[in-house]
């Protein structure tokens, strides 16, 4: 279990597994900064090495917003090779969100502007509350995204609507989202849909959950099919396999052990 105390983050695990990250900085409407990024980056290594935790919720304390972007104060004054640094930091924290080997679901209250909406795209899955806000308004400060956003929003939503989006820089609604396909499910409560999702998903097999995120993230490679044949095969060697196969013929719900 998580027992780190945390600078800008609140965490806490569930009798599921299921583990909530909670960007604490409200004062700042959760805006990230350096600390955020170190916190962040020895949660996902504490919660990738701990195999009581099945599954990852990140969100944003208090309801006005998920994460209202960057902290401008901190980069204001940066020059290019600090800003090109800023950058590939963020971008190295957010590749370890999704390249983490279990599913990471995005609770989005309220903001999720620039950085925010950027770390929210960098969760395998996105849900939000009817008052969200999502938006990569950069361009209103002289700037793109930077840390991946010009990359996911293409893979999430398409060429010409990630380019009308980081064009005008306009804000959209958790409709809006829902229905360009950049968030998964909407409510009014945006933790409660993302716990409804994660307790659908912590029932299947851990092993099984690891390797669809392995196909998935590797499907605009020249191997993704290759790679998806290799994850495929490896799971026909373990004990999940070999429980859910016994369960489905016995018509009983399978018990899987993560082996």
């Amino acid at each position: 279990m998580i027992n780190q105390t945390f600078e800008t983050l609140l965490s806490k695990v569930d009798d599921e597994g299921i583990c909530v990250l909670t960007i604490n900085r409200p004062e700042k409407l959760n805006a990230l900064n350096n600390q955020v990024f170190m916190d962040l980056e020895l949660a996902l290594s504490k919660i990738s090495n701990d195999e009581s935790i099945k599954l990852l919720v990140i969100t944003g304390a208090q309801n006005k917003a998920f994460v209202a972007g960057a902290d401008i104060k901190e980069f204001s004054e940066f020059d290019s090779e600090k800003a090109r640094n800023l950058s590939s930091r963020g971008q190295q924290v957010f590749q370890k969100i999704e390249d983490l080997n279990k599913p990471v679901i995005a609770a989005i209250n309220g903001f999720a502007l620039g950085g925010g909406c950027e770390l929210a795209m960098a969760c395998h899955l996105r849900v939000a509350s009817t008052n969200a806000r999502l938006g990569l308004p950069e361009v209103s400060l002289g700037l793109i995204p930077g840390y991946g956003g010009t990359q996911r929003l293409i893979q999430l939503i398409g060429r010409a609507k990630a380019l009308e989006l980081t064009l005008s820089g306009r804000f959209i609604t958790a409709q809006e989202a829902y229905q360009i396909g950049l968030i998964n499910h909407m409510g009014e409560s945006a933790m409660d849909e993302a716990m409804k999702l994660a307790k659908l998903i912590v029932k299947q097999a851990p092993l099984a959950l690891k390797n669809v995120i392995l196909a998935i993230n590797s499907s605009d490679s020249i191997h993704g099919y290759q790679n998806e044949a290799k994850l495929f095969g490896e799971l026909f060697e373990t004990e999940d396999f070999k429980e859910g196969t016994s369960a489905f013929f016995e018509k009983r719900k399978p018990v899987f052990s993560g082996k």
